[in-house]
């Protein structure tokens, strides 16, 4: 399928979902968790991204969290995170919703807003004992963990980690924004992790078309009205490129620009 495909089936919609993962980031520097040289690759998720692997060694796990906390404040959108900001800054969020896999918080800083973080934010800690406890913080790196204020247990990163469950605020609003979707734009994801990994057949379920940028085959690819084949930044641009402001709604003057 082509770009101008792409592009018709997303000027159709009244409302559009994108739905992003690591490979909306590749360009900016920052690796992919599956594909070649992938964070997995060096790693493995038991030893780092496990309640158990915290509890175990929370200084290793602390140590890369920050490591990858330094290197996406050192990282910059690309063009791709740029034209999903300026296509929601053109037709309004409440037309263009956006849910990232990614805990990078490239496309915020590139003017996105209302972003749902799936899987939280390397600058989000919250405490690891569970007491409500949590906060933003944009220190790196961080040298050791710290003690929770609350309870004095201590802050874990605020991420979603292998075995643990999305919180349900979360869930219940995603899976709201893809039931009420008319086109849903899915850039960068391997379509392999769960519940992300449903959201977009849920939106084609209800009858919204699905438009898949990817340099490689996905689940997602089978049952894709359009797919195209590339690098997010290089595809998204063209493909979101202005197709008319439409109407928006709300004081514009909050809008990202």
């Amino acid at each position: 399928m082509s770009i101008p495909s792409g592009r018709a089936a997303l000027s159709r919609a009244e409302s559009v979902l994108v739905l992003s993962g690591a490979g909306l980031s590749v360009e900016s520097g920052l690796s992919t968790f599956r594909g070649d040289g992938g964070l997995w690759r060096q790693h493995r998720p038991e030893d780092l991204a496990t309640p158990e692997a915290f509890i175990r060694d929370p200084g290793l796990v602390w140590e890369w969290y920050s490591e990858r906390r330094r290197a996406a404040l050192e990282a910059r959108p690309n063009d791709a995170h740029r034209a999903l900001a300026e296509l929601q800054s053109r037709r309004g969020p409440d037309r263009v919703g956006m849910i990232t896999q990614n805990v990078d918080g490239l496309l915020q800083r590139a003017g996105a807003c209302d972003v749902i973080e799936f899987h939280g934010s390397l600058f989000r800690v919250r405490c690891s004992a569970g007491c409500g406890g949590d906060c933003f913080d944009q220190r790196t790196p961080w040298p050791h963990p710290v003690p929770c204020v609350h309870c004095g247990a201590s802050l874990r990163p605020g991420v979603v980690w292998f075995g643990e469950p999305l919180a349900e605020p979360v869930l219940t609003r995603s899976f709201e924004l893809a039931a009420g979707a008319d086109a849903v734009l899915v850039v960068g994801t391997s379509g392999l992790v769960e519940p992300a990994a449903s959201l977009a057949g849920a939106a084609a379920q209800g009858g919204a078309a699905v438009v898949e940028v990817n340099p490689e085959s996905t689940p997602v690819s089978a049952w894709a009205d359009v797919t195209i084949r590339g690098a997010a930044a290089e595809v998204v641009p063209a493909l979101v490129a202005p197709w008319g402001p439409g109407p928006r709604s709300g004081d514009s003057s909050n809008m990202p620009q």
